[in-house]
């Protein structure tokens, strides 16, 4: 029986599915925002921030005070470490702050949660000056001590993520890291501000009343000359418009999209999608922070039991040394704008690593003139650090959910390695004896932010991610416009324009 003959069958060609073309970029897309408006709106955040280190100063260059006016009945060193332990506890808190008040940024507006925050802020700050002391109500004094300091935390779990998430937003692209900069320009000048009151308040109160002046009343004066300023931080804040780039995402924000990153998200969201954004972001914030309240918060203390310096002594050496470093933060920020963020952040943590141990020892000399040395050593990579966080710890995550992802990301890491840190360091050096402990602290920190920093990406010049481009002038809104086939830095299929307008 013949075989039927069948005609060979051609090979199927694959079908070739093109993805869609990214969206076209027009002049109308692209924000202009004015400098001046700019300079209101990061002026209207600084205050913020200002508010919240100087209380970070008081508590600072008080903690030795507050421990004999708050836990007399204890025996050394319990009490000081319970008084530690109250600043510890309002960094505790601040990750549930920033779990309600972040994604509540996302849904109702930077503005709105930045003037809660300011609010409770002030209250909280004022309260603490008119507690009862222990020699009133014994040990029982420390108990609306942590209840403040916690609504202090809460409200500070909005407050930095939604400052500088606000700054980064309001900042044109290519200025960004100069612009942000100012924001911890304020915080530094902010706890200069705090620990000069205090030492203001020393020197007035023990020249007219004595030595006991201090625990006597005196520690109340600084509190309560937060009343005065929390009343102008909070006008400020109800000056500040809300960001362009919200405004513009709110706009085209549809019905959330589980599945798309850019999309708004609660906290499984951003924890699903942008989980390494959020370490990358932890252990950043962990090394900046632990450097950063080392300087701050810790150093009185660290002079006063440690190196046998005066609390006045301390401040004199302090004060400068933050005024000066705080005035270098705009032109690192502007750097950054040249160079970038990362290789900022490389010389921040290689100089933490270089610096640390130095500067402990030269501190051990118990000078005037060896503590400001050791002081600026210790600035240094403080400096590098902190004039980039505020334009780069938001650029990690989109516009939509950028208020909450960065809330959570920089609270869980300063409450568990920031706000701990002058706890932890007395707590190692009462364990080992050895007074470097702090300084090896430090540095271990500064080596995981360095790995950290081989996995971020670099955002310098670039549209924040799930933003239009941000510029200071029609004419460069139009120039990007032209080259945005060209130009590298634009992505457009992150940015919220309609999908019915593509490429030709």
């Amino acid at each position: 029986m013949a075989r039927s003959h069948r005609p060979p069958v051609a090979p199927s060609t694959p079908r070739i599915t093109r993805a869609p073309a990214p969206p076209r970029l027009e002049v109308d897309d692209v924000i202009v925002v004015d400098t001046k408006k700019v300079r209101t709106a990061i002026g209207g955040t600084v205050v913020g921030n200002f508010m919240e280190w100087f209380d970070f100063g008081i508590y600072g260059y008080l903690a030795v005070t507050l421990a004999v006016v708050f836990t007399a009945d204890l025996p050394d060193p319990w009490g000081l470490l319970v008084t530690l332990l109250g600043f510890a506890i309002s960094f505790l808190v601040r990750p549930f702050g920033g779990l309600v008040l972040g994604p509540l940024g996302d849904r109702i507006g930077r503005q709105k949660v930045l003037f809660l925050t300011m609010a409770m802020m002030a209250v909280a700050t004022a309260l603490i000056g008119v507690l009862p002391t222990n020699a009133q109500i014994g040990l029982w004094a420390i108990v609306p001590l942590y209840l403040l300091k916690m609504v202090q935390g809460f409200s500070t779990g909005g407050e930095y993520a939604g400052a500088t998430t606000y700054v980064a937003e309001f900042s044109p692209d290519k200025r960004r890291g100069f612009w942000s900069s100012w924001l911890d320009l304020g915080s530094y000048v902010g706890f200069a501000a705090g620990a000069s009151v205090v030492a203001l308040t020393t020197v007035i109160t023990e020249s007219v009343w004595g030595e006991t002046a201090m625990v006597d009343f005196g520690w109340r004066i600084p509190f309560l000359v937060a009343i005065p300023l929390g009343i102008v931080a909070i006008w400020f804040r109800l000056k500040i418009p809300e960001t362009p780039a919200y405004e513009n995402a709110a706009q085209h924000d549809a019905e959330v999209d589980r599945e798309d990153p850019l999309a708004r998200h609660g906290i499984g969201g951003i924890l699903r999608h942008h989980w390494r954004e959020v370490l990358i972001g932890i252990a950043i914030v962990a090394a900046t922070n632990t450097a950063g309240y080392a300087l701050t918060s810790y150093m009185p203390t660290y002079l006063e039991q440690e190196v046998g310096v005066s609390n006045l002594a301390a401040a004199v050496a302090t004060v400068p040394v933050l005024i000066v470093m705080s005035a270098c933060l705009p032109f690192i920020g502007k750097l950054s704008d040249r160079i970038g963020r990362r290789p900022v952040y490389m010389i921040a943590a290689g100089s933490t690593i270089v610096l640390m141990v130095p500067a402990f020892a030269i501190m051990q000399i118990g000078e005037e003139w060896a503590v400001f040395i050791a002081l600026a050593m210790v600035a240094i990579p403080v400096a590098f650090y902190v004039a980039v966080s505020a334009s780069t710890l938001p650029a990690l995550f989109p516009t939509a959910s950028r208020f909450g992802a960065m809330a959570i990301a920089y609270n869980i890491s300063v409450s568990l390695f920031g706000g701990t840190t002058p706890l932890f360091s007395q707590g190692l050096i009462e364990l080992t004896g050895n007074t470097f402990m702090p300084a090896f602290y430090i540095m271990f920190f500064a080596a995981l932010g360095g790995v950290a920093l081989l996995a971020m990406k670099e955002t310098a010049r670039r549209p924040l991610l799930g933003s239009v481009p941000t510029v200071e002038t029609a004419d460069e809104a139009r120039a990007v416009v032209e080259r945005q086939d060209a130009d590298p830095l634009i992505d457009t299929s992150t940015m919220p324009i309609p999908v019915g307008r593509r490429r030709s």
